[in-house]
């Protein structure tokens, strides 16, 4: 019997799924003799706290709530100064009607949903002052971003409830791109994010190839509410395979109208705690021209494009044609445990193809170049462990055999040192992988005794592994002290599945 198989079994017999209340408690064996000394701030570590596991519940309909308006502008968080990128961001919980008569609390930045878009250039200062209004302690995580570690929200670096706390760094050359940010609270990432916290960041380049196009931003995200339009707490089914809502929305909106005049670059977010977006426009073709990390060497025309949570991407849509189609995610199977509701394609938005100016794109938008001779590998291995000891069903989320301490260097790299990690999913499940700080190159990958040479050449700081996928990544960092590296299904990253670097 294999592993879903089993997990479906325990299911189906009424066996209880138990998640433990603290990672380390996942594993009794781990060797905790690796720490050196890198605590939480104030020099303790922070405890997690149990996790919250409700049962399964009656959900709103998909026809709760309204759709096909039209798609309303991501709100632009203006600067305070004329010389620098400064602003406030203030997390805090709001009552929002998105069920016509009935009110949901949500976790929100500026009371915003998404959460405003920053724009800045490269060679900006950046000036953010967090202000934490929620009950429980939280970070702004950049990520993607190229920010010194102590700026980068990092779970060491919690801001208390009701504390306050500035963000400063500057965006250095070539990293313009398309980013986003959201919480990374030691333990409670998956709620602050599923209950409305994540924002958009996108640096932009004065000499960029694409200024010419009109540009859209569609920010993906889903959203699970109750029978009474409340967010619910994660299921033992969540915390197992990631927390998908049954709402699909774009800009906060279900299936939004959507107007493409002539030809547009279109920014994609997925924002989602775990779902997995395989993108497709019936009848139209697909020009890829940027991935996390900004511009593709040259673009590429695609029939769908697949974004796992965490990615980013830049797309050219439309030919100056009249057209009516949709915006579709098509079914992908993520290989997830237990039972499970079959998997289904959604319709995300209609989209409305108009005449309209049709800029051209340029065969070559800019050279990526490698980051030369790698002096040292590093290997991480994703797994997952279940037992059924007396009788009760328990899994734990684990990198290189262990759960995350955030008192313990796992590895330990030098700064400006070029590296090959090699990243293996040993696991039945997809698992997508993210380290903060830097952005890689896919050299290439290995599936059932294939190897696959990257097709092209981009910059990327999340990338998913299929079960039992291998990849090898390169990549250097450019700043000293500490950096996570997880999978950011945020359940999975909650119960232990992440692990962090040291740069000396």
């Amino acid at each position: 019997m294999n592993r879903r198989q089993f997990l479906f079994s325990s299911s189906a017999s009424g066996a209880l799924l138990c998640l433990p209340t603290a990672w380390a408690a996942m594993d009794p064996a781990m060797d905790h003799s690796a720490h050196q000394g890198h605590g939480a701030q104030g020099g303790s570590a922070a405890m997690p706290q149990p996790l919250k596991t409700v049962a399964e519940m009656p959900l709103l309909p998909e026809s709760a709530l309204p759709a096909g308006q039209p798609l309303q502008a991501l709100k632009v968080l203006n600067s305070s100064s004329t010389n620098k990128m400064a602003a406030t961001l203030t997390a805090a919980a709001h009552e929002v009607e998105l069920v016509p008569g009935k009110k949901t609390s949500m976790w929100l930045y500026n009371g915003q949903v998404p959460g405003p878009l920053i724009e800045a250039f490269e060679g900006d200062e950046v000036e953010i002052r967090f202000v934490n209004q929620l009950s429980q302690a939280s970070t702004i995580h950049w990520h993607g971003m190229p920010v010194p570690p102590e700026q980068d929200g990092n779970p060491h670096d919690a801001v208390p409830a009701g504390g306050e706390h500035v963000y400063r760094f500057k965006l250095p050359k070539n990293c313009a791109g398309t980013y986003w940010y959201h919480p990374h609270p030691h333990g409670d990432t998956p709620e602050q994010v599923y209950r409305g916290l994540a924002g958009l960041f996108i640096v932009r380049s004065k000499t960029d190839p694409l200024a010419g196009f009109a540009e859209q931003h569609w920010v993906i995200s889903d959203l699970k509410l109750a029978a009474d339009a409340s967010i619910p707490d994660n299921t033992a089914n969540d915390w197992m395979n990631g927390r998908e809502g049954q709402f699909a929305l774009v800009n906060g909106q279900r299936e939004p109208v959507v107007t493409i005049v002539g030809r547009q670059r279109v920014r994609v977010w997925n924002a989602c705690s775990a779902r997995y977006l395989r993108l497709a426009i019936p009848g139209q073709k697909i020009t890829v021209v940027g991935s996390d990390g900004g511009l593709l060497e040259k673009p590429r025309v695609v029939e769908e494009l697949l974004l796992v949570p965490g990615q980013r991407a830049e797309l050219i849509i439309g030919d100056g044609s009249s057209a009516k189609t949709t915006l579709k995610a098509l079914v992908y199977n993520r290989e997830k445990m237990g039972k499970v509701a079959p998997e289904v394609e959604r319709v995300l938005a209609t989209l409305q193809l108009t005449a309209g100016p049709t800029p051209k794109v340029p065969a070559t938008l800019r050279k990526i170049a490698d980051f030369g001779r790698a002096v040292a590998m590093k290997k991480v291995e994703f797994s997952e462990t279940m037992s059924m000891e007396n009788g009760v069903h328990s899994m734990a989320f684990l990198i290189n055999g262990k759960s995350y301490d955030m008192n313990r260097n796992d590895l330990v790299s030098k700064v400006n040192d070029v590296e090959v990690w090699e990243v293996f999913n040993n696991s039945h499940m997809d698992h997508p992988f993210h380290i903060h700080g830097t952005q890689f190159m896919l050299l290439d990958s290995e599936l059932n005794g294939k190897r696959q040479d990257a097709p092209y050449r981009a910059l990327q700081d999340t990338i998913n592994l299929r079960p039992y996928e291998k990849v090898r990544l390169k990549m250097v960092q450019h700043d000293k002290g500490l950096r996570m590296y997880h999978c950011h299904i945020l359940e999975h990253e909650g119960q232990g599945m992440m692990a962090q670097v040291l740069i000396k």
